[in-house]
C-alpha cells in the first residue's frame, strides 16, 4: 500500500524566547525610575576588567554616591568579596554554569534592598561576549569593556554585543606599546560595528582615561536623580 504523503507544514514562532523575561525586566526598569536609580550593565569577556573598573569607580565616588553592585558569575564570590572591601555593597549571584544573567535574577536579589538609599546599581554580567547582551535586565546603558589584549577583532567577532551596548570602555591601555595591533584597530572595529558607541580608553594600573569615565558615571547618576546626589 502506498500512503500518500501529506504536504509539509510550517509553524512560525512569533513569540520571542525572551518574552518573561523583557516583562521583568520592564518591571524592574520602573521600579529603578521611580527611585531614581541609574543602573548599569556591564559585559565582557573573562578578565577585560570589569571588577577593577568597578572597584576604582566606587573608591572615586563612594564620598558623594551610594553604588551597590551586582556580580555575576558561575562560582564563588571572589568579585562580590573585592568590591564589598572597597566600601560599596555587592551582592553575589551564582549562576551554576549559566552563562548570562536575567531579569528574575535581579529581581531576587534586589528583594530586601532599599532603593531608597541607592544611587546607582552596577550589574558585572558573567564573563562572556555572547550571552548576556540578549538579556534585558531593566538598566539604563549597557557597557561592553574590551581589553587590548583580547586582540582588535571582538566586535567583529561578536556584532550583536558591540551592536546593543551604549558605551565601549577599551581597558588596559597601559599595555598599548606592547599591543600596536590592537590599539591601532580595536576602536575602528568597534565604531564599524555600532558608530554610535560613547568611548572611553581606560587603564585601572596608571590611572589613565579614568576621570573621564568617573565624570561619566556621576553624570549619569545626577541626570537620572534629577541633579539630587544621595551618599
Amino acid at each position: 500500500m502506498i500512503m500518500e504523503k501529506k504536504p509539509s507544514k510550517t509553524i512560525e514562532v512569533r513569540q520571542s524566547v525572551t518574552l518573561a523575561n523583557d516583562r521583568a525586566a520592564g518591571e524592574l526598569r520602573d521600579r529603578f525610575a521611580a527611585k531614581g536609580v541609574w543602573v548599569l550593565n556591564l559585559i565582557s569577556s573573562p578578565g577585560a576588567g570589569k571588577t577593577a573598573l568597578i572597584e576604582k569607580t566606587v573608591e572615586n565616588l563612594r564620598d558623594e554616591f551610594s553604588i551597590l553592585v551586582i556580580e555575576g558569575d558561575p562560582h564563588t564570590s571572589l568579585d562580590s568579596d573585592r568590591i564589598n572591601r572597597m566600601g560599596a555593597r555587592a551582592l553575589q549571584i551564582n549562576t551554576l554554569g549559566g552563562c548570562h544573567l536575567d531579569a528574575a535574577m535581579i529581581g531576587h536579589a534586589l528583594l530586601n534592598i532599599d532603593l531608597e538609599k541607592v544611587a546607582a546599581v552596577f550589574i558585572e554580567n558573567v564573563g562572556n561576549l555572547l550571552c548576556p547582551a540578549a538579556w534585558d535586565l531593566g538598566q539604563d546603558a549597557t557597557c561592553v569593556l574590551a581589553g587590548l589584549t583580547e586582540g582588535p577583532d571582538k566586535p567583529l567577532k561578536y556584532p550583536e554585543t558591540f551592536s546593543l551596548a551604549d558605551v565601549l570602555v577599551i581597558n588596559k591601555t597601559d599595555l598599548a606599546p606592547y599591543l600596536p595591533g590592537a590599539s591601532a584597530m580595536l576602536l575602528p572595529n568597534a565604531l564599524k560595528i555600532n558608530p554610535g558607541l560613547t568611548v572611553f580608553e581606560t587603564s585601572c594600573i596608571d590611572g589613565s582615561g579614568l576621570l573621564s569615565w568617573y565624570d561619566w558615571v556621576k553624570d549619569m547618576m545626577e541626570k537620572k536623580q534629577g541633579g539630587r546626589a544621595r551618599a
